[in-house]
């Protein structure tokens, strides 16, 4: 299953901005990649490790702005379309290796 993160945060002010990359710095280290600028994946094996990788994204929650957690499952996440331009891309692989967490 994949744990999608998605994100819109206000930037208007130095505060903002430093709460933002505060913020996506930490989806970072927690192992998620950037899909696209805002949403931001991680896989994971089972449902308890998507719910400990929510509890932390919720302790990371900056003060202002919408976060929006969402589980999807592999076969979901494989029937996503991706376009670059016109062209269309394949969804990028689950991990083959056991994630222990």
């Amino acid at each position: 299953m994949w744990l999608f993160a998605m994100f819109d945060l206000p930037v208007e002010t130095k505060t903002d901005r430093r709460n933002y990359t505060k913020f996506r710095k930490a989806l970072l280290a927690e192992g998620f990649m950037m899909l696209q600028f805002s949403v931001y994946a991680i896989y994971c094996a089972s449902d308890e490790v998507s719910e400990k990788y929510r509890r932390r994204v919720r302790s990371e929650l900056p003060p202002a702005g919408q976060v929006r957690l969402v589980a999807i499952t592999d076969l979901q996440f494989g029937k996503m379309d991706i376009f670059f331009g016109k062209s269309r891309e394949k969804p990028e692989d689950s991990p083959s290796q056991l994630v222990l967490f």
